[in-house]
């Protein structure tokens, strides 16, 4: 049975709207979904699926086989939040799934791997506004220890055995299809969601915690358009800076309120702060741009709109 794509952790947040975005652009039966879950209606409903442990290498092997899969998604990972409570656990998903795939792309039995990287993977000494696209990393957590680690295992294996994988690092990602896993900037999408239910939210950060995000759309465009690209356009075998926009809670409450004026705001920041307070403010995604002719789409005053006015239709 013939597909090109298979997508590892194709029920989570990204990998849910990155499937059915693969499927609408190469056709249902070409895109093979899987997790170790199942799905939502839409995504079991509208190709094949797989249950599938990514760290499985021998299961994992007879779905590449058996679909002749050509390129590989990795979406599995246990996010920032989730693996400070779980760490080993979160060790073991985040590499071993990574060295899976890639050991699949040694062994030539695929062509092309896609892997994301986060902001995670900075610390508290990276330079907080601009981050550069090559600056210390000193990352904090073990979501980002294994986001780094996993950069340097990409270049090498890049290096050493010409695997083609991509990478981007991305920043906090909103949506209004999906929930999100576990993450240090869930706050941008449970905040909607209270918005709309209770007219108030109490936010895990502080008010002023500025941090890089992006609006769900255009993370699916950047993921799709870097694998698409030649392989001569790729210079960065780590990953690339990803940027879009930049705002704190205090200035996400404030664009709500132009849509419900008499939304309030409180702050009770817990561990999630700790994680932020390392992360860098902004991005600068110059070689992005440069190299695959990457540029975001949303601001913070139409993600907000978008937000509001699908999860109205939803409920």
């Amino acid at each position: 049975m013939s597909a090109s794509i298979l997508i590892l952790g194709a029920c989570g947040q990204i990998g849910t709207e990155l499937t059915l975005a693969l499927r609408e652009l190469y056709g249902n039966e070409a895109v093979v979904a899987s997790d170790i879950r199942e799905g939502g209606e839409e995504l079991m409903n509208t190709g094949p699926f797989e249950l599938l442990d990514a760290t499985d290498y021998t299961a994992l092997e007879d779905v590449v086989m058996h679909y002749e899969v050509q390129e590989i998604y990795l979406m599995a990972a246990m996010l920032s939040a989730a693996s400070e409570k779980f760490p080993e656990r979160a060790w073991n998903l985040n590499m071993n799934s990574l060295f899976n795939v890639l050991n699949l792309a040694k062994e030539q039995k695929i062509d092309k791997v896609f892997w994301p990287s986060s902001i995670a993977v900075f610390g508290k000494h990276t330079p907080k506004e601009r981050t550069p696209q090559r600056t210390i990393m000193e990352p904090s957590t073990v979501y980002g220890i294994s986001k780094q680690a996993g950069e340097r295992w990409c270049n090498y294996y890049h290096r050493k055995f010409g695997v083609d994988v991509r990478s981007v690092r991305y920043p906090g990602l909103i949506s209004w299809k999906t929930l999100p896993g576990g993450g240090t900037t869930d706050y941008a999408v449970e905040i909607f969601h209270e918005a709309l239910n209770q007219n108030s939210y109490c936010c895990f950060l502080k008010d002023d915690a500025k941090l890089p995000m992006m609006f769900m759309e255009d993370a699916i465009k950047a993921t799709i358009q870097i694998m698409a690209v030649a392989e001569e356009s790729i210079s960065v075998r780590s990953s690339y800076n990803l940027s879009s926009m930049s705002f704190s809670p205090a200035e996400l409450a404030a664009s709500i309120q132009t849509h419900l004026p008499d939304f309030k705001i409180s702050y009770d920041p817990d561990f999630r702060q700790e994680i932020a307070a390392t992360w860098p403010s902004s991005i600068d995604d110059s070689v992005a741009r440069k190299d695959w002719g990457w540029s975001p789409k949303f601001d913070l005053e139409q993600t907000t709109a978008i937000m509001l006015q699908k999860l109205k239709e939803k409920r």
